[in-house]
């Protein structure tokens, strides 16, 4: 097949972390034929969508991880699949791109689904799971957030489209820094603010569980650095290997046939003390760090679902 990535510059990733170049990697390794080109890249021209893209074999090698031809603009009904891994912000520039990738329907199998992915985001999508989420409020207004805060005492808040641990602060009973942080938060853009409940448990890790296809296919834990809260890996959590729990396959179990039929191929879920946190679809990581501790083909775990889903177009 001709497949398509659509992501930040290829060069730029952690070839040991990056899920993306994986997911490439095993493509290549199955025979099928690479592309890539940028949010950037991506455009609308009299009825078709096209892209700026550049043809490119990858290897695992450090500093030069992959080679590229020159760019060629590329009808991309004529591609067979599309990978849509461009990193957050989910902002108006990221659902453009959903927008566009969505008049491809029917053409070209666009993985994971666009249109679901627009209407997914990830800490929306656990809202339609209150017995599996903590509490939670998401409000602009700073009184109704001061009223959760009062409820709950120990809160973690955070934007509601952030990613990577970015903007997370907890805030404990005795925190005077709310309404700073709102003006701070207002100050930036006009969406709403998220505020969760504090869940303790993330002092002993915060779980992510991969899904492929809607099943579950293993997780890792990930610790918080010392003396922080977040347990992003990009901002210092350390990954461990981690097994399921039977509440681990109670959520995914509740959640998997949906997402299956959503066309959500690759999702990576936020598991907290037994409570889900979020639905990760825009670009979840974890596979390279999951493959090393379970001994097992994530990514090719991957593939066959998308192959099956592209012969069944």
């Amino acid at each position: 097949m001709l497949v398509a990535f659509q992501m930040d510059p290829i060069e730029a990733v952690d070839i040991n972390a990056d899920s993306s170049f994986r997911l490439a990697e095993e493509a290549q390794a199955r025979g099928h034929e690479l592309l890539v080109y940028t949010p950037n890249d991506l455009f609308y021209r009299e009825n078709r969508v096209l892209a700026r893209a550049r043809r490119i074999t990858v290897q695992r090698v450090k500093g030069d991880h992959v080679q590229a031809q020159e760019p060629e603009i590329v009808d991309l009904a004529d591609v067979d699949v599309i990978w849509l891994r461009q990193d957050p912000p989910f902002d108006m520039s990221y659902i453009t791109t959903t927008h566009l990738l969505d008049r491809l329907k029917g053409q070209t199998l666009v993985v994971n689904d666009s249109f679901w992915v627009r209407n997914s985001p990830e800490k929306l999508l656990v809202l339609d799971y209150p017995d599996l989420t903590p509490p939670t409020m998401i409000a602009r207004n700073i009184e109704m957030l001061k009223a959760f805060k009062e409820d709950h005492g120990d809160v973690i808040l955070k934007p509601l489209y952030g990613n990577g641990g970015a903007g997370v602060f907890r805030l404990t009973p005795d925190d005077r820094n709310l309404n700073s942080l709102h003006e701070l938060f207002s100050g930036i853009n006009r969406e709403p603010l998220i505020m969760q409940k504090f869940l303790p448990d993330v002092s002993a890790g915060d779980k992510r569980v991969i899904l492929v296809d809607g099943e579950a296919v293993g997780g890792i834990n990930r610790v918080p650095a010392k003396g922080e809260t977040r347990s992003n890996m990009h901002v210092g959590g350390r990954p461990e290997a981690s097994k399921l729990t039977e509440r681990d396959l109670e959520i995914c179990s509740i959640i998997g046939p949906r997402l299956r039929e959503m066309g959500q191929v690759f999702v990576g879920i936020d598991v907290i003390g037994g409570w889900l946190t979020e639905i990760n679809v825009t670009s979840p990581t974890g596979i390279q760090e999951l493959e090393r501790f379970d001994g097992v083909n994530i990514a090719g775990k991957i593939w066959d679902a998308v192959e099956r889903r592209a012969a069944e177009m």
